[in-house]
């Protein structure tokens, strides 16, 4: 998606970052993450910008509504630059890390709790921490190039930035799903998860944005959404639902290896990812079930993130898959059976330093939807 638009220049008492662009174009306050040899990757300083960006707009009389997407046709935002933090986590016992994720995850509330409508345009890649700064918007907007998952599965990790939340507000367990394998979905699918709201086609954006700077999002989301293509998330829901029911990952896998073919391969799928990982991501999700906001969520995540990272299947993840590329994890545990429930429930455990501090929501949660 171009993001030459015309633009005006960012106020002057505005913090600048090199990889974040604050525009107001009419009565639209932008966004622009810009980082795009990292596909939009988040680091603390575009994490601070973005939370600095929000603050500005929301004291700006001019700005009516806000809008947050990503330069270049790629990506809005590929997650967290997770080998930095990695870095961190091995030179300093992770410092830096717990700064990073204090200031993502206020940010993430700060969205969901922005005084004026924020429409997040999700296209391209969207995985992690690029949901965390799309999927709390009042308005989130698909396209045909969107790529939208938590893969932290993959390196060892937990979905966090909300994730929990965001999986669970559904009834049923496609989020589950999601969390569990790791997998990308398009468009039609980030809708299904909860993670979306409307499609837009690809070559519609342009018209989109320029409406925003003077008419309200519901309008002029409503004049060009269309129908996604179809996904595949719908027609796995009768397999899923009951398959990753209750609280056991083993358990679940079993039920899955039972259901046939379909069933199978998800399995197949969720068992090459961390065992470790997998089972503290189950016992979020189910925990997050009966949390009564996002910023709860969020201080159980930051738990889990400060005790996941320094884990050794986080750094494992993280060099097979980031750093030399080889895709071949030696996960420690080898197998989710040697996962004991101690070793979850230390996940839970507060940090040294405390717990994270939010402002009281706002909002009250929503009940759990039905999916159409």
């Amino acid at each position: 998606m171009s993001d030459a638009l015309g633009s005006e220049q960012p106020r002057p008492e505005q913090r600048r970052s090199e990889h974040v662009r604050t525009e107001v174009r009419g009565a639209l306050g932008v966004i622009t993450l810009d980082r795009q040899r990292a596909l939009n990757a988040l680091t603390l300083e575009m994490v601070q910008a973005v939370a600095d960006a929000l603050g500005a707009f929301a004291d700006d009389a001019r700005v009516e509504r806000v809008a947050i997407t990503g330069a270049g046709e790629r990506a809005l935002c590929a997650g967290g630059d997770v080998v930095a933090l990695l870095d961190d986590v091995r030179a300093t016992g992770g410092e830096g890390a717990a700064r990073f994720w204090s200031d993502e995850y206020r940010m993430n509330a700060a969205i969901a709790r922005f005084p004026k409508p924020v429409v997040a345009i999700q296209h391209g890649i969207v995985l992690g921490g690029g949901v965390g700064v799309s999927g709390h918007a009042s308005h989130r907007v698909v396209t045909d190039s969107t790529r939208i998952g938590f893969p932290e599965v993959t390196i060892g990790f937990v979905p966090d930035v909300g994730a929990t939340w965001l999986l669970t507000r559904r009834a049923g367990e496609l989020g589950t799903r999601a969390a569990l394998t790791g997998d990308h979905f398009g468009a039609a699918d980030a809708i299904a998860l909860g993670l979306a709201d409307a499609y837009v086609p690809e070559d519609r954006l342009p018209e989109l944005m320029a409406m925003l700077e003077s008419t309200e999002p519901d309008a002029a989301i409503g004049r060009l959404a269309a129908q996604p293509p179809e996904g595949r998330l719908a027609g796995e829901r009768a397999l899923v639902d009951p398959a990753l029911a209750g609280d056991d990952a083993g358990d679940a896998l079993a039920r899955l290896d039972a259901s046939g073919p379909d069933g199978q391969a998800i399995a197949a799928t969720i068992r090459s990812r961390s065992p470790y990982a997998v089972a503290v991501t189950l016992a979020a999700l189910r925990r997050a079930r009966e949390l009564p906001s996002l910023e709860a969520a969020l201080v159980e995540e930051y738990r889990i993130s400060r005790h996941v990272s320094r884990q050794p299947d986080f750094a494992e993840g993280v060099r097979a898959q980031l750093v030399d590329k080889d895709r071949a994890p030696k996960w420690r545990p080898a197998s989710l059976a040697e996962v004991t429930p101690a070793m979850v429930e230390a996940s839970f455990a507060a940090p040294p330093e405390g717990d994270l501090r939010l402002p009281a929501p706002t909002a009250h949660a929503e009940p759990l939807e039905e999916t159409a």
